[in-house]
């Protein structure tokens, strides 16, 4: 991980892509979606066959952060005609030549939480933990502790926020693995006490598969003055 940072800080890089910031995150032990990274369509095609269909399409570019609002993302791609046509629509959509794509596994589940971290001039390392997905900036139900985290600082956030029921079993769903997610929290905190180059991180949704965490979306922002 050290030269993969070191490389994004020496190219003047702000943010890393979302490949190298999932290997960060499961470097680790945060639970991240199963992909690859594809250089043209022969490797796509190889990597959708690989991972399984229904598989996820996205531009995967240091340069490019915002990728579902600029259409560089498709979703539930059931086969291989559905896979040459996301394809083909991102390259003309993108806006970086020749640019990587992420080939991903289709994670599934009823409930998306956030987590992230934020280096606050006068805390330090933040770890923040909230409800995920388009609710994140609807409700604004989320909530922060200076890092480093314990067990106990961790299943407090869990329950502080106003929608923590989620985290139980509804709906038919089975309770969420409490644990699963402190550990995700307190590694957070870890990644945040380790690396003053990293500005701040965003799992952005974090969902629930079963009753376990898994980090869909994540963007690693660098510090330029670190």
């Amino acid at each position: 991980m050290e030269s993969l940072l070191k490389e994004a800080m020496g190219q003047n890089r702000r943010t890393l892509s979302e490949y190298g910031s999932s290997r960060l995150l499961a470097a680790y032990g945060i639970p991240t979606a199963n992909g690859a990274l594809a250089r043209d369509w022969d490797e796509v095609k190889k990597a959708a066959a690989k991972i399984g269909y229904p598989v996820v399409l996205k531009l995967c570019s240091p340069e490019v952060s915002h990728k579902t609002e600029s259409g560089l993302v498709a979703v539930g791609l059931r086969d291989e005609a559905d896979l040459k046509t996301a394809f083909k629509r991102i390259g003309k959509a993108s806006p970086v030549k020749n640019a990587d794509c992420l080939v991903q596994e289709m994670v599934k589940g009823g409930r998306e939480l956030v987590i992230g971290m934020v280096r606050d001039p006068q805390f330090g390392p933040c770890v923040m933990f909230g409800l995920g997905g388009i609710f994140t900036e609807v409700l604004g139900d989320v909530t922060f502790r200076p890092a480093p985290l314990v067990e106990s600082d961790a299943m407090e956030m869990l329950m502080e926020i106003r929608g923590n029921k989620i985290l139980g079993a509804v709906r038919g769903m089975e309770a969420v693995d409490l644990d699963s997610l402190v550990q995700c929290l307190m590694a957070m905190g870890k990644i945040g006490m380790a690396h003053e180059e990293i500005q701040a991180i965003d799992v952005n949704p974090l969902i629930i598969r079963g009753n376990s965490p898994v980090a869909v979306d994540a963007l690693v922002i660098l510090n330029p003055s670190s």
